[in-house]
């Protein structure tokens, strides 16, 4: 997993609340479990038009919002199934940060656990973010995860908190398997120790 510390780019407005999983990857593209080739199918049923040519108002159609990093979205964003999916469009697309003033836990979970990070704020705090976001490539933000601070275009910076153990984890771009191997020594011993002393097993 690509190590995440920091992020500076173009954040893409998205004031929608209650964005839910298949808003974010349709049912349609479930039917493969590789994590690439998903960012075509991210927000689709926005994206495109139902000859499928481009939605010229969708946001991330936008030449300001194409090479997006940072989505600032509404309220409650991930909601509705746990499908994995959708972090891995996320990803795919190239959006590595998601900011918004709530998550659905299993979306949460599964962001961290790909590489992406997703921040909390206040809904304050997300206005004055979604302002910065609508001003598109003139004005890009910088997200410092060591230091758990958004630095905006004009020197604002908003403190953002996050579980230590997740923050590790995305720092050292650790996920599952890589939190593992971490302990690769410790299985090697034991495996060669309950070996020698079960020969026959």
């Amino acid at each position: 997993m690509e190590k995440f510390t920091t992020l500076t780019g173009v954040a893409a407005p998205l004031p929608i609340v209650n964005v839910d999983t298949d808003m974010i990857i349709p049912k349609d593209y479930l039917k493969t479990i590789k994590r690439t080739g998903l960012g075509t199918g991210l927000f689709a049923e926005m994206r495109y038009n139902e000859d499928g040519s481009e939605n010229p108002d969708f946001v991330l159609n936008k030449p300001a919002y194409r090479n997006s990093k940072i989505l600032v979205a509404g309220d409650n964003f991930g909601c509705g199934s746990s499908r994995e999916h959708a972090p891995w469009a996320l990803l795919d697309f190239g959006i590595r940060c998601v900011i918004s003033t709530s998550f659905a836990d299993i979306f949460y979970n599964n962001c961290f656990k790909n590489g992406i990070l997703p921040i909390t704020v206040s809904p304050e705090e997300l206005d004055k973010l979604m302002e910065d976001a609508e001003r598109g490539a003139n004005a890009t933000l910088t997200v410092d995860l060591e230091a758990q601070e958004i630095h905006g275009p004009d020197g604002g910076v908003i403190k953002f908190e996050i579980d230590a153990f997740k923050r590790h984890c995305l720092l050292n771009g650790l996920d599952d398997i890589g939190l593992t191997m971490e302990k690769a020594p410790a299985i090697q011993s034991f495996e060669q120790n309950y070996a020698e002393s079960r020969p026959w097993a």
